[in-house]
């Protein structure tokens, strides 16, 4: 009876840490767009800015950090002084946004799934080009043809389209940040 119970207790021991490594590899699921997120490079509210957003959930934040645009989320994670434990990045799925003033507040899509349209004429939430992505290739590809721009996936996109530079002169790609 002893040895059982010992057995028991180490199994419960074993799973519990197996379930912990689990929780650690899942990725958490999204936050819905609220009026208390605040764009962190800018620091204004979401809602006042048009245009697709973004939201990056770290291990060591409770919050998302959030953006008001795609590309200050393409460009958080490129920049060193940024915390690099991301455990997921999402990003409105313009496909299934009512429009472009009104892109969604549960309308989220993971960022190393999603297709970006970059170097069309439209601009993001603080005026300036936007990485409009988008949960299926057709939908991208319909944009680009309506808009200008090019089709890329998250790694493809270039760090100077997101780093300063409104063009993607400088083609390297940021394929270090880990996606779920």
């Amino acid at each position: 009876m002893t040895l059982r119970i010992i057995c028991a207790f180490v199994a419960v021991i074993f799973l519990t840490g197996c379930n912990q490594d689990a929780a650690n590899t899942v990725a958490p699921p999204p936050v819905a767009l609220n009026s208390a997120a605040m764009g962190v490079f800018c620091g204004m509210n979401l809602l006042e800015h048009p245009g697709p957003k973004g939201q990056i959930i770290t291990a060591s934040r409770i919050d998302p950090f959030w953006f008001t645009s795609v590309r200050d989320t393409v460009a958080f994670t490129l920049m060193a002084e940024q915390p690099r434990d991301i455990r997921a990045i999402y990003v409105s799925d313009m496909a299934r946004a009512a429009s472009w003033e009104n892109p969604g507040e549960t309308n989220w899509i993971d960022a190393g799934t999603a297709f970006f349209v970059i170097e069309s004429r439209k601009q993001g939430g603080m005026g300036a080009a936007e990485a409009v992505p988008f949960g299926n290739r057709e939908a991208a590809d319909a944009f680009a043809a309506a808009n200008g721009g090019r089709v890329v996936t998250f790694t493809q996109i270039p760090a100077a389209y997101v780093l300063g530079s409104d063009t993607a002169g400088d083609q390297t790609e940021h394929s270090d940040v880990r996606l779920n």
